[in-house]
């Protein structure tokens, strides 16, 4: 099951916007507000502080994925570094283009990937679908991260971000630690994982669903300003479109006034 595409809501761009103040007025209530973002800093420290206070798991399943350059265990994806973050990507087998949210996501990810590398971190994207039908996909979009396929392995099924046939049938699913209704056959989500010296590797983390807003920082610029993401409930993320695909949005709208 592919995921289908919803239409946009237009979100209304005018607000009631607040008082109108003078200068010396604003000033106070912005070192007001300032004092709830230090103390919204802090509870996030605290949070990230407990988060690599998690327990580990060790991965004694052998995963070999088709990447660009043939196959590589799970081990292998370190490329050397101690730590692995993989990102659940929501590209199935047939599918023919990946998922836009996950699309809007990794748009961010080549920026984040100049520097991770230089804090012992590996970054890779995994989905289902066979390398041929990745590549062209991830050539369209023009990104450059390490992209490769468990196609031939049990990873995404064991992480909970793929679906048996079996599991639709049911109607029921683990995503995001709880029991739920089949939504579909594939689902986004991010894995950490660690390696020590002696080549075992541990799995330290995983999130899915609203966990994975860190990784958006278009969401964070969006956060700053009057309008904010413009979303409305139940709407979530009907706005996004691919990034090759907002002026051919823009040019509908228009034939639409028409």
């Amino acid at each position: 099951m592919k995921l289908e595409e919803t239409e946009p809501k237009k979100a209304a761009n005018k607000i009631t916007h607040p008082e109108v103040v003078s200068r010396a007025e604003w000033i106070v209530a912005r070192k007001d507000f300032l004092s709830r973002e230090k103390e919204f800093t802090r509870q996030r420290d605290s949070l990230s502080a407990a988060r690599r206070a998690l327990p580990w798991v060790k991965v004694d399943k052998r995963y070999v994925f088709d990447g660009p350059h043939g196959n590589e265990t799970l081990a292998d994806l370190f490329d050397g570094r101690s730590q692995l973050i993989v990102y659940h990507f929501m590209l199935g087998p047939g599918w023919e283009e990946g998922c836009k949210s996950c699309s809007y996501l990794a748009d961010h990810f080549d920026g984040a990937n100049w520097h991770l590398p230089h804090r012992d971190v590996t970054f890779v994207v995994v989905s289902r679908a066979p390398l041929a039908e990745i590549e062209p996909y991830k050539k369209r979009m023009g990104w450059r991260f390490k992209w490769v396929s468990s196609h031939g392995n049990d990873f995404n099924f064991d992480y909970h971000v793929s679906f048996t046939k079996e599991e639709e049938a049911k109607n029921q699913v683990l995503y995001n630690y709880r029991a739920g209704e089949f939504m579909m056959d594939e689902l986004p989500g991010l894995s950490v994982f660690y390696k020590d010296e002696e080549g075992d590797v541990f799995h330290t983390y995983s999130t899915y669903a609203r966990g994975l807003d860190m990784l958006v920082g278009a969401y964070n610029y969006l956060d700053l300003t009057p309008l904010g993401r413009q979303e409305g409930k139940g709407e979530g993320m009907d706005w996004v479109r691919r990034h090759d695909e907002y002026d051919a949005q823009a040019e509908s709208d228009v034939v639409d006034k028409d």
